[in-house]
């Protein structure tokens, strides 16, 4: 073992120490060993313990730990700190940026313990109060985070879209005549994406390659070329495949891209798939009809029942983000919000919308700066005041209540009774089997105070796989208690997960799609819950905040006043 490698190991034990709040002065020896190690090219191997004791920098407390390691190739200390730390601890040791310290203030004050859920804190501002941080601090992570997470060949859709819509400005913007679409797993909206895919027609791939080569967007050593499609990488490691299509072929070959396998597979069984290759089809519509099917929209195609619902007509008219009156579930300044209250209010309000609801953390989110009741007092009398200002636009009171450990909601009743709406969530102990979540989940689901279940199971994608419940119990008792279940249209979470929307509305329990804002631009974020929701099959009818002004003001007003009356008995 060389000497460079004997002071890494010391280094990262020095760190693992100081991540742990060990003794201050053995940090420091060790990581003087460490410095003056690297730079000494005396070779330690067959050394005694008392040898090493006189090398510069050893001393004899760390000799006896150095000759172990040299000899059994073992490092007690750095052993029994890896054990202690969990794995993405250790994985955000290794970011730019952020040391010991502050990952220790992140994992211990944040509870972030994987990068995936450092950017989620990143994205919602949870690290600009944190001591040693800062607006400046956050942004330099957020930026190193999003290097690591591009590494591993998958994105957010939302990261895809935004890549998509600027190469397809590039393209127009060279190629005056070309027709081009996005397709694939891209055109479907998946949730998470592993490649962007386009069909061109009207252009000569050389003429895309040369084009690409000569821009900074991809690295031309990984570029692949063939007569009918180009394979790019982005530099951030996203792949890239466009399709070479003619004018006359164009509809059938995005069709013929666009569905997973499993569409394709149950579309042969069908009488007439075999003679699609050899017709001309103005659009996509037209070779659905020709297989005596109801069109099927792109975000359906994954051989799921969508099928059988278009040979019986019955695949409902899908939400679009134009259906919706209102934003509900979006947090302020009061809590960990970026924009103050009046600011979210007024922006929603010239975005077009009836209505926001606000829904700032409650006590227990101490992390997330949690309203005690007399902040909760204070913002209901502003909001009353803007409320004059605004109209007819209107706020409604609400609260992101955490779920505590047994189910039950974070404020007294005299505080609950206060709000408009309320939406429950788990923010905390995340870590619980299937049994313990679904009764914990399902405990404030039955509370008379519970309007929305929020996120449902706290996942985010490519971060955590949230925590297990058993949906159709969920969702059940949803029915059972008039609970409307969220769609939480941040890109990291779209959870409830889309696959579930159709259990879901064949209960009769509506959807809401909620951006969780914490800023203005999180509003948004409204349209990655509708292409997700769209997967689902949602319609606008049972869409919770498709519903007017006046819609879910009579909703609360009943609910309130019928629940907590029960509740009350």
């Amino acid at each position: 073992m060389s000497n460079q490698e004997i002071a890494e190991i010391l280094d990262q034990t020095a760190k693992l120490m100081s991540l742990h709040d060990e003794n201050p002065f053995k940090v420091k020896s060790y990581q003087t060993a460490a410095f003056k190690l690297e730079r000494n090219q005396e070779d330690l191997k067959g050394r005694t313990a008392a040898e090493l004791e006189k090398v510069d920098g050893i001393g004899k407390s760390l000799s006896v730990k150095i000759f172990d390691l040299l000899n059994k190739g073992v490092f007690e200390d750095l052993n029994r700190l890896m054990q202690q730390t969990p794995e993405g601890v250790l994985q955000m040791m290794h970011i730019k940026g952020i040391g010991p310290k502050k990952v220790s203030v992140l994992w211990k004050e944040l509870g972030v313990e994987t990068i995936g859920e450092l950017m989620y804190a990143c994205k919602e501002n949870r690290l600009i109060e944190l001591k040693g941080f800062g607006a400046k601090t956050q942004d330099q992570v957020l930026k190193a985070l999003e290097f690591t997470i591009s590494n591993q060949g998958l994105f957010h859709y939302a990261t895809v879209d935004v890549f998509a819509n600027e190469f397809e400005n590039v393209l127009k913007k060279n190629f005056q005549n070309l027709i081009v679409s996005r397709t694939g797993s891209l055109r479907r909206k998946n949730e998470v994406l592993d490649a962007a895919e386009f069909v061109v027609a009207e252009v000569d791939l050389k003429e895309i390659k040369n084009t690409t080569d000569s821009i900074d967007l991809f690295d031309q050593t990984k570029t692949e070329f063939t007569d009918n499609k180009l394979k790019l990488v982005t530099t951030h490691n996203l792949k890239v495949v466009i399709h070479a299509s003619e004018k006359s072929r164009f509809a059938f070959d995005l069709f013929n891209t666009s569905a997973n396998a499993a569409h394709f597979e149950k579309l042969k069984s069908i009488s007439g798939f075999e003679k699609l290759t050899t017709g001309n089809f103005n659009n996509e519509e037209e070779i659905y009809r020709s297989l005596n099917l109801s069109f099927i929209e792109p975000e359906l195609r994954e051989g799921l029942n969508e099928i059988e619902w278009a040979q019986q007509n019955k695949l409902p008219k899908l939400v679009v983000l134009t259906d919706l009156k209102g934003i509900l579930h979006n947090h302020s300044t009061y809590s960990d919000g970026i924009h103050t209250l009046e600011q979210m209010a007024s922006y929603c309000k010239e975005l077009g919308y009836e209505y926001l609801g606000i829904c700032d953390h409650s006590k227990s989110a101490f992390y997330a700066n949690g309203l005690q009741p007399e902040r909760v007092l204070q913002q209901h009398a502003e909001i009353d005041e803007l409320n004059k200002k605004l109209a007819p636009f209107h706020i409604f009171k609400g609260i992101e209540s955490d779920i505590l450990n047994d189910g039950s909601l974070d404020y007294d009743e005299d505080i609950l009774q206060k709000f408009d709406f309320i939406v429950a969530s788990v923010h905390s102990n995340l870590r619980m089997s299937e049994e313990k979540a679904t009764q914990r989940v399902i405990a404030a689901v039955k509370n008379p105070y519970t309007t929305i279940l929020g996120h449902p199971t706290g996942r985010l994608l490519l971060a955590r796989a949230g925590y297990p419940i058993d949906h159709k119990a969920v969702i059940d008792a949803c029915a059972e208690h008039g609970v409307v279940i969220e769609l939480n249209a941040h890109p990291y979470r779209l959870d409830l997960d889309w696959r579930w929307i159709q259990y879901a509305l064949s209960k009769g329990v509506k959807i809401s799609i909620n951006p969780d804002a914490h800023h203005k631009e999180g509003y948004h974020d409204l349209n990655y819950g509708v292409c997700v929701a769209r997967k689902g099959m949602l319609s606008k009818e049972n869409t919770f905040n498709a519903l007017s002004k006046e819609e879910i003001e009579k909703h609360f007003m009943q609910r309130k006043n019928s629940l907590v009356a029960k509740f009350n008995v």
